[in-house]
């Protein structure tokens, strides 16, 4: 029983001292919290591109096509933007932040019509497309278009926020505390004598 006690508090202590350098790490480059969420949600669509692809071939929709391409360039773009706008110790670009805000607010217009067109052709009076088993990449489609606004959606908030999520990283206390202090000062006082 005190070997699984030693292990769970040895275990316990690496977790904790893992925390902290993920906290020193995020107080030296705040940037990475919306860079890590960009990309997220970048692979959160082109993870599931095929699905999409399929949809639009099954569908053809108007400006289908047009959508997912323009979702993916801009969403590439976007990860030059996003290093561009934070760069290492200086104020953050506003130019690149604008020219980020105006590509994401396309993408998520870009999803809607999407996601609009997919509902039109599940619910038209004139032969709607069923979803069965061959077509549920319709269905996975769709919920990709609702999880990709929702994750862009939170990579905006999260640029936005950014300078705000510094100055609260900042205040985190993650300094080391030696515990044998009190002896290193006795012994170095010793010494002098």
């Amino acid at each position: 029983m005190n070997k699984v006690k030693a292990v769970l508090i040895k275990f316990g202590s690496w977790l904790k001292e893992r925390a902290r350098r993920l906290i020193v790490f995020l107080k030296k480059s705040p940037e990475m919290i919306p860079i890590t969420s960009l990309v997220v949600s970048f692979l959160v669509y082109s993870l599931n591109l095929t699905d999409i692809s399929d949809t639009t071939a099954k569908i053809y929709g108007s400006f289908m096509g047009l959508c997912s391409f323009v979702t993916m360039l801009f969403m590439i773009l976007s990860f030059v933007c996003m290093l561009s706008a934070f760069p290492k110790r200086k104020k953050p670009n506003a130019l690149m932040i604008v020219l980020m805000m105006a590509m994401y607010a396309v993408v998520i217009a870009a999803d809607v019509l999407y996601y609009i067109r997919i509902e039109n052709a599940l619910t038209r009076a004139e032969s709607p497309i069923k979803l069965t088993e061959s077509t549920m990449y319709i269905w996975s489609a769709q919920n990709v278009v609702v999880i990709h606004i929702i994750t862009v959606v939170i990579t905006m908030a999260l640029v936005l926020l950014e300078p705000l999520i510094a100055k609260l990283l900042r205040k985190i206390n993650t300094t080391v505390e030696l515990e044998d202090s009190a002896t290193m000062e006795e012994i170095e006082l010793s010494e002098d004598e």
